[in-house]
């Protein structure tokens, strides 16, 4: 009897711990969780916070969902207004709203990212890029990436989703535009050299221009010293002569050359400039 009592009793030990045990579930950090009871479906306006709640064994229980930053990429192949293909790579960081986590489970469930992120992605990317040519998203790639955030923050605001960065992560475009788009630079690097060799062409002109004009004003003024001032001839050819004499008196052979030779006939200037 002692025996049968004592197992009596540790099965109730037993079904109260499973009970207890069951009867306990914890939120971590970061997550909040909503209660589903097989009675009356989601309770969406009791939304569970951080900690450790009770729920009723097998006729309750928790759904939680990570209410954190989470990244989600998507690649695709998008329409542009020319009529190139481009395909656009957007990384988006979304979370569920906090205080919808019981509407998200009712309407969505806990996979709601994979059921509403890449639908309305793949649709605001190609309903944006339709706006912009190709080429847009080479010089106004942050007025692309505003619209198509806008445009997507209004979507996923319909689904109690949060996006708290949008981005465009990379474009890739058909080979033939790739290939027009460098034979552009090309062209225009081509362009700018030809400009640059046109504009030093001028400038060496106008320099050649300045150094010939200087050149003549300098001839005019030396031919004006000459005309007051004959003595400067004189000097001039008495330096020259001192030169040729120095070059001559270096060499080992002897030469005897005549004051005209050695430009030092000083008298010939006089006779010159009468």
């Amino acid at each position: 009897m002692a025996t049968q009592k004592l197992l009596y009793a540790g099965l109730g030990a037993l079904t109260a711990g499973y009970g207890v045990m069951n009867s306990i579930y914890t939120v971590d950090g970061g997550h909040r969780a909503v209660l589903f009871s097989r009675v009356g479906g989601v309770q969406s306006e009791d939304i569970k916070t951080e900690g450790m709640h009770f729920k009723i064994p097998w006729l309750q229980w928790p759904l939680i969902y990570d209410i954190r930053s989470q990244a989600y990429k998507v690649v695709s192949p998008s329409g542009t207004a020319d009529l190139q293909m481009v395909d656009i790579g957007l990384r988006v960081l979304y979370r569920p709203q906090p205080d919808r986590i019981g509407i998200i489970a009712q309407t969505i469930g806990e996979d709601f990212s994979d059921k509403v992120l890449p639908s309305i992605i793949h649709d605001t990317l190609k309903s944006v890029m339709a706006q912009y040519n190709a080429a847009s998203l080479l010089t106004k790639r942050n007025e692309v990436s505003m619209a198509i955030r806008n445009d997507l923050e209004q979507r996923a605001r319909d689904f109690n989703i949060i996006l708290d960065d949008v981005a465009i992560t990379d474009t890739q475009f058909s080979p033939l535009f790739t290939q027009s788009i460098e034979n552009k630079q090309i062209a225009q690097q081509q362009a700018f050299q030809a400009k640059f060799i046109v504009q030093q062409a001028l400038e060496e002109k106008k320099q050649k221009i300045v150094s010939a004009e200087g050149e003549a004003q300098s001839a005019t003024l030396i031919g004006e010293a000459l005309k007051k001032n004959p003595a400067y001839l004189k000097l001039q050819r008495i330096e020259y002569g001192k030169k040729v004499s120095r070059v001559i008196a270096q060499s080992p052979n002897k030469v005897m050359m005549d004051t005209g030779n050695l430009l030092l006939d000083v008298k010939g200037v006089d006779t010159m400039m009468k």
